[in-house]
């Protein structure tokens, strides 16, 4: 046990969540239809037509109907902050429409109420992957400039409601995960096999360019808040000290830091063009897209830490690592998940450091932890679950983290992901667990929606009390 806490004395202790993932209400209240509802089984299946009984997002946890009594639990955990997502097809059903739905904007004011009931600060993800699905469906997703204006406006919308109510802001949910999940992250229809790379750029440059315009407006509309990117952070380590190896990670890692380069610097970084360029990639990008770039840099970078991998520029050894949806070699120093992720606390340190000597801007963890499959159990009369293993991780990763502070990194918070059960964004399952509170539901869809304080409940209420002091190294 630490004697004094490295953790500064207003550092943001939270948990994560995606409206997605667990509000349900899929067509209630005006909702219309995201890309989720077509996303049964997550990104391992194709979408389907429509909605399917077999979604378990169509009902989630039910945090449409059960949200204060969730916000009252993270309360007592002592939740600084709570970063959810806004659904986009809550505000405007199709994505394309000039007014938006007022039920769905009401939905969100009672939600951001509990929190300032309980004194949570609310972190709010503008996109996180619940693209409209008439966007999709109609315009192709995010390859069409058109969306652009459409994200301004609904972003605008959210400025302009809570604004004064919502001080720290996330444009887009892991930005780049869109080279490797087109659907899910970039609401793109065409099959990920018949999408050209000149498409593929394009979306991406169309979502940076809206990005820069939303941290335009919200200096305009909350000018007291705060705008942050969020990237996916995976470290890329060379396979052996084979200089080939070493820059076959650098141009790995490389794909994932163009994108806080872009937000932070305002503008492509050259070894980025010639990526585009020995790709045959032309994109169009127009002077006031520079522009935009360039004069609207983000305040702060969040990013998702939960994996490292290995990479090397040997063929007969790029062994894929199982559960690594964006790619990477298998690290044989490493342990790895029940789904294949390797365990790494030492690369969160590794990605602070190198995000904070890279960008010199505060950095934020806005996702962090470890789906398990956890087991429901009555110990002296109540039920909850023993899971030791997600203690462990957890606290292995927060030691880490202050470490990086003792380091010097400015780092302003960190939210668990999945602080409360829900469906897992690449599979679609429920029995993919990570939060501190259970949820009674099954992958078949069953179970009582009952909630349940797991063991890592207490665990990180002491955390949260000691302000890191409780961590055990």
């Amino acid at each position: 046990m630490t004697d004094s806490s490295s953790f500064p004395a207003d550092f943001l202790w939270g948990g994560a969540t995606a409206a997605n993932q667990i509000e349900g209400a899929y067509n209630e209240g005006g909702k219309g239809l995201s890309i989720q509802d077509v996303m049964p089984q997550g990104i391992t299946t194709p979408r389907t037509e429509g909605p399917t009984d077999d979604n378990l997002k169509q009902v989630a946890i039910d945090f449409y109907h059960r949200y204060a009594e969730d916000i009252a639990l993270f309360a007592e955990m002592g939740f600084k902050t709570f970063r959810f997502s806004i659904a986009w097809s809550r505000i405007f059903p199709l994505g394309d429409e000039t007014q938006p739905n007022e039920e769905g904007l009401a939905f969100y004011d009672r939600v951001i109420d509990e929190c300032e009931k309980h004194g949570i600060e609310p972190l709010v993800t503008i996109s996180h992957y619940e693209t409209p699905l008439h966007l999709t469906d109609t315009y192709d997703g995010w390859v069409n400039r058109a969306l652009i204006g459409f994200y301004e406006r609904y972003a605008r919308v959210l400025f302009s409601r809570y604004g004064a109510r919502v001080k720290y802001w996330l444009t887009f949910n892991e930005i780049n995960s869109v080279l490797h999940a087109p659907l899910m992250s970039g609401g793109i229809n065409t099959p990920q096999n018949e999408l050209s790379k000149t498409d593929l750029y394009q979306a991406i440059h169309n979502e940076l360019v809206a990005s820069a315009l939303a941290t335009k407006a919200a200096r305009e509309l909350a000018p007291n808040a705060q705008i942050g990117c969020m990237v996916l952070a995976m470290p890329a380590y060379p396979l052996s000290p084979d200089p080939d190896d070493v820059m076959a990670s650098l141009t790995t890692e490389r794909t994932n830091l163009a994108f806080g380069d872009i937000h932070v610097r305002g503008e492509y970084p050259g070894y980025y063009l010639r990526s585009l360029r020995d790709q045959g990639v032309d994109l169009v990008i127009t002077d006031e897209d520079r522009t935009l770039l360039k004069e609207n840099t983000v305040d702060f970078v969040s990013f998702s830490y939960y994996m490292s991998v290995a990479e090397t520029a040997d063929k007969t050894k790029r062994v894929i690592g199982k559960g690594n949806i964006m790619g990477g070699v298998h690290n044989p120093t490493l342990e790895a998940s029940e789904w294949g992720w390797q365990i790494d606390p030492v690369g969160l340190r590794i990605v602070l450091n190198q995000f904070w000597d890279r960008w010199q801007k505060p950095l934020f963890i806005v996702e962090n932890g470890l789906g398990a499959k956890d087991e429901l159990v009555t110990v002296d009369g109540r039920q909850t679950v023993i899971d030791d293993y997600r203690i462990a991780y957890l606290n292995d990763h927060l030691v880490q983290v202050g470490e990086a502070i003792t380091d010097g990194v400015d780092v302003m918070g960190y939210t668990s992901w999945g602080c409360i059960d829900l469906v897992s964004a690449s599979t679609a399952q429920m029995s993919k667990r990570y939060g501190f509170i259970y949820v009674d539901r099954n992958d078949d869809g069953t179970g009582t929606l009952d909630r349940y304080k797991k063991k890592s409940f207490h665990w990180y209420a002491d955390v949260i009390a000691s302000n890191g002091v409780s961590l055990t190294r």
